[in-house]
């Protein structure tokens, strides 16, 4: 009789054992998220008071992450500076290490746009740096799809960024990056969650068209792809401002254009969204562009006439 009733508790305590690990996973699938703006200039020493102020800002609001626009800190070229000619390196790199100092302190994790020094004879590389709450660059992910103007100051990247935290698998994309669905269909290969991406899209003439087809692009790759998307941009003047978007595609928040701001959103992988291309994406992500095999008749062969 004991051992019959040592077997069953055993088998109780097994049973506990598999759902809590089950459960717990999700239970720390969370991540308080700051997408912040402000007006990026070729000031680096004003762009990181902003910056400064905005992690301050953010862990005040009790958020894990800080996510800041494209080249943040240093400005962008062709934009703020027409040239790189005696750009400040000494500087941009004395204030990335400040950056770095003040994650560790407020224990927070920072997304820093920024421009990365190569050897004299090449271009710079148009980045992102993964600052971790140790107050160490744990990886970087360079613009891949640089436009015609980019090319002129920036050399290319080749390589994609994932980075967990909270057991969220995030992902990393910059500006130019949204016109090419591919390198979503990458991410998503590669199981990301959450995808960052960072922007540059102010400074425009007046009436000009990202502010009006950017966002929504955006909203279709993280539906398409059923992921979230914090997207950051520079609040200078004529610009469009920071979002978040959910998995189904839908904008959850967003803050005032062309003014700063930071904006706090929360993200829980235990809630459930809708996903109409669930039952067919891995199917198309393997080159089945069809929801089932045609059927095999004459007169689905002739499509020539009715």
């Amino acid at each position: 009789m004991n051992k019959q009733i040592n077997r069953i508790r055993s088998r109780v305590f097994l049973s506990l054992v598999q759902f809590t690990l089950l459960i717990l996973p999700l239970s720390g699938q969370k991540l308080s998220i700051a997408t912040c703006q402000f007006p990026v200039s070729d000031n680096i020493e004003e762009n990181a008071r902003w910056i400064i102020k905005q992690m301050e800002e953010a862990h005040a609001q009790g958020a894990t992450l800080a996510h800041f626009p494209e080249c943040a800190l240093s400005g962008y070229p062709g934009v703020d500076m027409l040239t790189m000619e005696n750009f400040q390196w000494n500087q941009l790199h004395a204030y990335t290490d400040s950056i770095a100092a003040l994650a560790q302190q407020l224990d927070m994790w920072v997304l820093l746009g920024s421009i990365h020094e190569l050897s004299d004879t090449l271009k710079p590389l148009n980045s992102l740096y993964v600052i971790n709450p140790s107050g160490k660059i744990i990886d970087r992910y360079d613009k891949r799809f640089c436009t015609k103007g980019d090319l002129k100051f920036f050399s290319a990247g080749n390589h994609f960024v994932v980075f967990n935290i909270n057991g969220i698998r995030c992902g990393l994309l910059i500006c130019f990056d949204v016109r090419f669905p591919e390198l979503y269909r990458e991410y998503k290969k590669l199981d990301v969650d959450l995808i960052f991406q960072s922007f540059y899209n102010a400074r425009q003439k007046p009436g000009g068209i990202h502010p009006k087809i950017m966002p929504v692009t955006a909203q279709t790759r993280a539906a398409t792809n059923h992921f979230y998307m914090s997207l950051t941009n520079s609040s200078a003047a004529n610009s469009w401002p920071c979002h978040f978007i959910t998995p189904d595609g839908l904008i959850e928040d967003t803050l005032p254009a062309n003014k700063p701001g930071v904006l706090i959103s929360e993200l829980d992988l235990s809630e459930s969204f809708y996903d109409a291309s669930k039952d067919f994406r891995k199917n198309a992500m393997e080159g089945k562009l069809y929801s089932e095999k045609a059927p095999e008749d004459p007169r689905y062969e002739n499509r020539q006439g009715r």
